[in-house]
C-alpha cells in the first residue's frame, strides 16, 4: 500500500491522506472515492506519496479509483491551485467546481463517452441461417459486418432491443470511441470589410498567437468588435487550435453561438447553466478532446479541460456578472488572464467600456491597446439630450417632449426603446392615508408589487406573499403602487400607443424557456415597436431599427455609497444609449433626470466614456482606490448584529498587528439585513498586494480556533466588486 494526498470538497483548508493499492493505475487530477467521517466523498488526487505524511496505519484506504487519466489537466490543477491560494477558498471545493456535476456525483466518465457497435469474432463466423427467423436481427448483422456503426446512427435504422439481442448472443459489442480533433476548415466564410482600425486590431491579435499576450480592444457601441474576435479566429482554427469566447449572460450565447456557426465550419458548443448535466458533460468531453474547435460560454466555461487552447476571448470585459458572487468569488477575467499565461496564448479583452482596471492596465502599457473610435459602417454616435423633469407635469413617469419624441419615431415607422432598470409593476405599495410601505420583513427593503402574479416579492431574499387587503400600520384599505417598473410602464405604453407591437424584455418575461428567443425575433422584425426592458437590453444586442433610447429615470444610481458606482453607471448609459442608431437610421438618447447639472451626466454626454473613465482613473489615484490599491473584504452575517460586529473587530485587531493595512470598518452593509440576517462588511485596503495576501493568511489561520466563528456565517472576497 501507498500513500495518495486527496483535496475533498469541504470546507477545511487541509488536505487528506489515504491508503491506496502501490498497483493502482492513478495520476493526480484523477477522481478517487474515499470514506470522510460517517459519508463517502468523491475527491481529487492532489499528491502521490508525499512525503510528510501521516503514520499509514492510522490512514484508511481509498474506497474505488473511478479514473485512470486525470480529469483535470495539469495546467487547469496549476490554474486552479493558483485560484484556490489567490482567493483564499479550500482546495478542495475549487477543484471540484471546475467538474461537471455528473463527474462530480462519481459517474463513471466512460458511461457518457461516444459508443459504437461491431460484430464480435463470434458474429464475423456466424451462419446467416441461426438469424432467417429474425430479419431485424439480420439486417442489422448485415450492416455491422461491412463497417460499424456509433450508436447514434445505429439508432436511426434499427432498435434498441434489436441491439440488445444480438449482444446477448454475442454477436456483438460495444466499444467506445473517442472523440477525435476537429478537421481545420478548408475555407472559412468571407466576413465583412474591415475599416483600417479594425484591421490593426486583427493584425495585433494575430501576430500574438503562439505566445502570452494581453490586449485591449476598446471599442464604441457598433464597432465592429464581433467581426474583429471572428476575422482573429479565422487564421487561428487553420492551425487547428481551439478558441474560448466567454460572455457575461445567458442571453447572449444563443445569438453569438449562431454568429460563429454561420461564420465557420466547425464544431462550436456553447456552455452555460440552462444545459441539462447530460449537455455539459457533452460539452466538457468535447473540450477535452479536441472534437469541439469554440466554445462560447458564461464565466464557467473558463474551467473546461482543453486539447489545445490557442485564443481566449472576454467580451463585455466589464460586466459585473464575470464576477462569481457568492461562493468561490473568483473573477472569470482575471483568472483567464493567468490561464493565457499558462497555456502561452493572447488573451483579448473586449469592451465599448472598458473597466478601469483593464483600462490602467492599457495606459501603462501592460496590455496592448486596441482603440475602434468609430462606429464600422459609418454612422454616426447617437446624440444624448437631457430631459429635466423639475416642474414638469409628467405622464406615466414620462415628461411631454419624451413622449412628442416618441410618437415622431414611431410615426416613422422606427423602433423606440425605453431602459428602466427595476423589473415589476411598482418598487412598493404605498398606503395613501398613512404612508405605509410594504417592506421585506426579512430584509431591509421593501418588497416589489408584481401585478401579474399577484405577489409581493422581496428581489433580495426571493421571499413572496399575497397582495394585503389593508395597510399594516393604519388599516386603510387604500393601497396605491409607488414609483414605476417595467411591468407598469409596458402596460401603461399600450394605453398610450394601443397600435403599436410592445415588447418587453426583463427576468420575468423571459424566464419561460424560448421566450427570450421569441423577444429578440419579435425586435428584429420590421415596423414601429416600443421595447421596454432592463439591463438585459444593455447587453451586446444589435437592433438596427432603434432610433430612439429613452432612459427614464437615471437618477437612482447617482449618489451611492460604493465607489464604484459612478463607474457602473456611466457603462450602463453607454451601452444603452448604444443601442440607438446602429442602422441606416441616426440615433438619439433621451436621459430624464432631476439633476441634468450633475458632473457625470455632463461628462458622459459631451465628453463621451473614455473622457469619463481616464478623469475617474485619475480621482482613484487621489483617493487611493483600486486599481491603485489593493482590496479585500471580510463579512459577517448572524441573527444578532453585535455578534458580527464583533466577529469582525476579532478580524480587524488580529490583522492590524501583523501589517500595515488599512481597514475600513467594521460598518453595516448598506442592506444592513438580508435574508433575515444582520450583515455588516470590514473592507481591507494595502498599495503592496502581497502584504495584503500575508495578513490575510495569518488571520485565516486564527479564524476557525475563535468560538465566535461557529456563531457567524462569513465570508472573504478578494477584489470585490459588489460592496453592497
Amino acid at each position: 500500500m501507498t500513500v495518495v494526498r486527496v483535496a475533498l470538497p469541504v470546507p477545511l483548508r487541509q488536505h487528506f491522506d489515504y491508503l491506496i493499492d502501490a498497483n493502482a493505475q492513478v495520476q493526480v487530477g484523477c477522481r478517487v472515492l474515499v470514506p470522510f467521517g460517517n459519508r463517502k466523498l468523491v475527491g481529487i488526487v492532489w499528491q502521490l506519496d508525499p512525503n510528510n505524511s501521516f503514520d499509514s496505519n492510522k490512514l484508511k484506504p481509498v474506497v474505488a479509483v473511478l479514473d485512470t487519466d486525470p480529469v483535470l489537466p495539469a495546467l487547469l490543477c496549476q490554474l486552479l491551485s493558483f485560484a484556490a491560494d489567490y482567493y483564499h477558498y479550500p482546495l478542495g471545493e475549487v477543484l471540484i467546481s471546475a467538474l461537471p456535476a455528473l463527474l462530480r456525483e462519481g459517474r463513471n466518465l466512460a458511461d457518457y463517452q461516444p459508443k459504437a457497435y461491431q460484430l464480435t469474432d463470434n458474429g464475423k463466423q456466424l451462419d446467416t441461417s441461426t438469424l432467417k427467423r429474425s430479419a431485424k436481427q439480420l439486417a442489422l448483422w448485415q450492416t455491422l459486418l461491412r463497417h460499424q456503426l456509433t450508436e447514434s446512427a445505429l439508432l436511426q435504422q434499427y432498435s434498441r432491443a434489436t441491439l440488445k439481442q444480438l449482444i446477448d448472443k454475442q454477436l456483438a459489442e460495444e466499444i467506445i470511441v473517442p472523440p477525435q480533433p476537429f478537421s481545420a476548415p478548408q475555407i472559412a466564410a468571407k466576413g465583412l470589410k474591415l475599416t483600417a482600425a479594425q484591421a490593426m486590431a486583427v493584425t495585433a491579435v494575430t501576430q500574438a498567437f503562439g505566445r502570452f499576450e494581453r490586449l485591449l480592444l476598446e471599442g464604441v457601441t457598433g464597432s465592429g468588435k464581433t467581426e474583429v474576435y471572428l476575422q482573429s479566429i479565422a487564421s487561428l482554427l487553420s492551425q487547428q487550435q481551439q478558441v474560448l469566447v466567454i460572455v457575461p449572460e445567458i442571453g447572449l450565447t444563443p445569438q453569438t453561438l449562431a454568429r460563429f456557426q454561420a461564420r465557420f465550419d466547425v464544431p462550436v458548443l456553447c456552455w452555460h447553466s440552462a444545459l441539462t448535466d447530460s449537455e455539459r458533460l457533452h460539452c466538457w468531453l468535447q473540450a477535452s478532446t479536441g472534437a469541439a474547435a469554440i466554445i462560447i460560454g458564461t464565466r464557467s466555461a473558463l474551467f473546461l479541460p482543453f486539447w489545445r487552447l490557442g485564443l481566449i476571448i472576454i467580451d463585455e470585459e466589464h460586466d459585473q456578472s464575470l464576477k462569481q458572487q457568492d461562493g468561490f468569488r473568483y473573477h472569470a477575467r482575471d483568472l483567464a488572464i493567468k490561464r493565457a499565461a499558462l497555456h502561452h496564448c493572447p488573451i483579448l479583452l473586449g469592451s465599448a467600456t472598458p473597466s478601469l482596471e483593464s483600462l490602467h492596465n492599457a495606459l501603462s502599457k501592460r496590455f496592448i491597446h486596441l482603440p475602434l473610435p468609430d462606429r464600422a459602417a459609418g454612422q454616426a454616435l447617437p446624440q444624448f439630450e437631457l430631459v429635466d423633469l423639475k416642474q414638469q407635469v409628467l405622464q406615466f413617469g414620462l415628461a411631454s417632449q419624451t413622449l412628442a419624441k416618441i410618437k415622431q419615431q414611431l410615426a416613422q415607422g422606427s423602433q423606440v426603446m425605453l431602459f428602466l432598470n427595476r423589473r415589476g409593476f411598482a418598487p412598493a405599495l404605498s398606503c395613501q392615508e398613512c404612508g405605509w410601505l410594504t417592506e421585506c420583513h426579512r430584509c431591509s427593503a421593501f418588497t416589489t408589487y408584481h401585478k401579474q402574479s399577484r405577489q409581493l416579492v422581496c428581489h433580495h431574499c426571493g421571499a413572496s406573499k399575497a397582495i394585503p387587503r389593508q395597510c399594516g400600520g393604519c388599516g386603510s384599505t387604500q393601497l396605491k403602487p409607488l414609483g414605476q417598473g417595467t411591468e407598469q410602464l409596458e402596460e401603461n405604453l399600450q394605453q398610450l400607443f394601443p397600435n403599436v407591437a410592445i415588447t418587453r424584455l426583463d427576468r420575468d418575461s423571459t424566464r419561460r424557456k424560448g421566450a427570450l428567443h421569441q423577444a429578440l425575433e419579435d425586435i428584429h422584425g420590421s415596423g414601429a415597436r416600443l421595447i421596454v426592458g432592463t439591463q438585459m437590453l444593455a447587453k451586446g444586442h444589435h437592433f438596427p431599427n432603434v432610433s430612439l433610447v429613452v432612459i427614464v429615470d437615471v437618477d437612482g444610481a447617482l449618489y451611492s455609497s460604493d465607489f464604484r458606482a459612478p463607474e457602473q453607471l456611466a457603462q450602463l448609459l453607454t451601452q444603452v444609449a448604444g443601442r440607438a442608431g446602429r442602422g441606416s437610421c441616426g440615433g438619439t438618447v433621451l436621459l430624464q433626470t432631476h439633476y441634468p447639472e450633475h458632473a457625470l451626466l455632463q461628462d458622459i454626454i459631451n465628453n463621451g466614456y473614455a473622457s469619463f473613465a481616464r478623469s475617474a482613473l485619475l480621482e482613484r489615484q487621489q483617493t487611493c482606490l483600486p486599481p491603485y490599491q489593493h482590496l479585500a473584504m471580510f463579512s459577517a452575517e448572524a441573527h444578532q448584529t453585535d455578534l458580527c460586529q464583533q466577529w469582525l473587530q476579532q478580524v480587524a485587531n488580529g490583522i492590524a498587528a501583523v501589517a500595515t493595512v488599512q481597514l475600513l470598518g467594521p460598518i453595516p452593509a448598506p442592506m444592513e439585513k438580508r435574508a433575515g440576517k444582520y450583515r455588516w462588511q470590514l473592507q481591507l485596503y494595502s498599495a503592496n498586494r502581497s502584504s495584503m495576501h500575508q495578513a490575510l493568511e495569518h488571520i485565516l489561520r486564527l479564524v476557525s480556533s475563535w468560538p465566535l466563528s461557529r456563531k457567524v456565517k462569513w465570508q472573504l472576497d478578494v477584489d470585490p466588486t459588489d460592496l453592497t
